[in-house]
């Protein structure tokens, strides 16, 4: 028995113990952990200096509210993640998860217009097919169609969705990418004109596609494209790195390979790895000077931003990070798991395309090859893979409605930075014998 309210109804089993890439469960079974959880785990787990820094902040003072004290594990954390100013984001703010960075940043945006005197600002425009966190300002920015369908009246309407930048499913057959990605700048030109281009606050997309379509890539050129449109109708790019950030895609920030700077940029997983739940957002300049100037403040605030052992815990994560050279590892050990995904899948009857970016990868599953085809969603296909994975030892992070919230399956690879090059060999190879069984017979 439990009383959990669990995400499927189903009672999952219990993990008692993490080391490495592995998890251990109530039930003797040892796991890799291929995804990380959610992309979360990127030290892996039982990092024995992450585990000892949360000890000794616990010890010396576990909480202080922000409303009258600031704390030094948070004070070192902005410092650290924020010391060369990224494309001129030059302050932090801390929360506890990605989907309350995605809400503080709509908040931020707003407040930023009110404080240039430009009150008119309420709209933000998103993708179809992304993800931007469960809350319901968060979901209502967000186009993830199958998470949205149930609070779809209890949604703002000051949110709009145009078509995402995802070549393998949505360029014309015989259409340039050059073509493609004219339509989509009209596509985004046409929404400024249709809500009128002074409505807008903000265009808010992730630099990679998370869970809703699988590691999905822009073109090259796409982000710069998108970036002159906001700058041209004077809206921000916001740019949610939840998922693809703070070193996963190969570089610290994912907007780093795209030619851009965001405005306000939201990371999370990767910046504790999962040692303690934190999110946060980094803020512009030029956004801050905007405050200052006004207001004084950012009007929001929850009780446990920048909690001290939160940000602690990141903090050493963070250290791990750059003193080990990890980043380089998920270029060297990304460019070893495309090469064995390719090798395995490149030309499997079942997966139509293999994608994604540093230790950020998913496969596609399809009938055919040759017609994209996708499974009859009612056979689950990537929860199927998902119950083969698991009896072979390997966790990844399935999702099902692809393409629109109904239609189409992946599977997501997203291993910790530490991952080495006989664990991408092993990971593959049980992915594959998983896939392989569970297509049989369907």
């Amino acid at each position: 028995m439990t009383r959990i309210l669990h995400r499927s109804g189903a009672v999952p089993p219990i993990a008692v113990r993490g080391e490495g890439l592995y998890l251990h469960t109530a039930d003797g079974q040892s796991i890799i952990d291929a995804s990380g959880g959610a992309a979360v785990a990127c030290l892996g787990h039982g990092n024995r200096r992450v585990a000892e820094a949360i000890g000794r902040q616990a010890a010396a003072m576990a909480y202080a509210h922000t409303g009258t004290f600031s704390n030094q594990p948070a004070e070192d954390l902005a410092d650290i993640v924020l010391s060369q100013e990224p494309g001129g984001l030059t302050r932090a703010w801390f929360c506890s998860s990605g989907s309350e960075g995605n809400e503080a940043a709509i908040k931020l945006a707003r407040q930023y217009f009110l404080e240039i005197g430009q009150p008119q600002r309420i709209r933000t425009i998103a993708r179809r097919q992304s993800y931007h966190g469960t809350t319901l300002g968060a979901l209502a920015a967000g186009g993830n169609a199958m998470r949205r369908e149930k609070f779809e009246p209890i949604l703002s309407q000051t949110h709009s969705l145009v078509s995402p930048c995802f070549p393998y499913r949505f360029k014309h057959d015989g259409e340039t990418d050059a073509q493609y990605l004219d339509r989509l700048t009209e596509e985004l030109e046409a929404e400024f004109r249709r809500l009128g281009p002074d409505t807008v606050m903000a265009f808010l997309a992730e630099p990679v596609v998370g869970a809703t379509t699988g590691c999905v890539t822009a073109l090259p050129g796409y982000f710069q494209r998108v970036r002159r449109i906001c700058d041209r109708h004077g809206a921000l790019l916001i740019l949610d790195e939840v998922m693809c950030g703070m070193g996963r895609t190969g570089t610290m920030h994912a907007w780093e390979q795209e030619g851009v700077t965001p405005d306000i940029q939201i990371i999370a997983k990767g910046l504790g790895g999962g040692y303690q739940p934190i999110g946060g957002i980094l803020i512009h300049d030029r956004i801050v000077r905007a405050l200052d100037a006004g207001s004084g403040g950012f009007l929001h605030g929850q009780t446990y931003q920048a909690h001290p052992v939160a940000c602690a815990a990141a903090l050493e994560v963070q250290r791990i990070i750059r003193e080990d050279n990890l980043l380089a590892n998920v270029q060297a050990m990304g460019q070893r798991l495309e090469a064995a995904l390719t090798d395995r899948f490149g030309n499997h009857r079942h997966v139509g395309d293999i994608r994604g970016r540093g230790l950020f990868w998913a496969i596609e599953f399809v009938t055919d090859r040759a017609t994209k085809q996708v499974f009859d969603p009612a056979l689950k296909m990537n929860e199927r893979v998902k119950r083969e994975a698991i009896k072979r030892g390997l966790s990844g992070y399935p999702m099902g409605g692809t393409i629109d919230g109904k239609q189409g399956d992946h599977f997501i690879l997203a291993p910790p930075y530490i991952v080495t090059s006989a664990d991408i060999d092993t990971i593959v190879e049980r992915l594959g014998d998983a896939v392989d069984a569970a297509v049989t017979g369907v």
